[in-house]
């Protein structure tokens, strides 16, 4: 096994993916996946403390794009067009290579409830990056939190729409789309 050979924790992910679609999460060791991604265990856990983990590999990185993206918005930005600006700047991470991984991801993280659960808390995350990105400037905390939650809805649902490979549209574009179709409900709720 060679320890230096270059993106390690790619490799990690996409043999733990690989992994998880042939023959199950739960059945899926750590020493298996790092065999397959021709590393030790050992290296997997410098990059990540648990298998679990593996499949939420972007989160810090989408957690900083998103705050950066609220932070480099116009001063006279809406809450909700920082937060499209923060969209726009998580964008670099979906690119046409890890597309391939979306239908894959939501089936593993479908078929295991720790999986979902695990979800759940990445999708708080990133609302929280948001929220706090927004109260930064000077955003009241309680609307800091809705336009949040309306970019987490709307990054999930363009991941969902971006994954399918059907689709041909950019994530930007997709989660535009989304963002508009969530901000309309909410003006309907009156």
């Amino acid at each position: 096994m060679s320890r230096w050979e270059p993106n390690a924790r790619e490799r990690l992910v996409r043999a733990a993916l690989d992994l998880f679609s042939e023959q199950g999460y739960d059945s899926t060791t750590v020493a298996e996946i790092a065999e397959r991604a021709g590393l030790t265990k050992t290296t997997f856990f410098r990059h990540f403390p648990d298998k679990r983990e593996v499949l939420f590999a972007g989160q810090d990185v989408h957690s900083r794009l998103l705050a950066e993206g609220i932070a480099a918005a116009p001063a006279t930005a809406t809450p909700l067009g920082a937060v499209t600006a923060a969209l726009d700047a998580a964008t670099v991470t979906f690119t046409p290579e890890q597309r391939e991984f979306g239908p894959r991801l939501s089936a593993v993280i479908a078929d295991n409830r720790e999986l979902q659960e695990r979800q759940v808390f990445k999708h708080a995350g990133l609302a929280s990056a948001m929220a706090e990105a927004l109260c930064r400037r000077g955003v009241p905390a309680p609307t800091a939190a809705l336009a949040a939650d309306l970019g987490v809805r709307a990054f999930s649902r363009a991941f969902a729409c971006w994954s399918d490979p059907a689709n041909r549209q950019t994530f930007t574009e997709l989660a535009r789309q989304e963002l508009e179709e969530l901000r309309a409900a909410a003006a309907a709720l009156g």
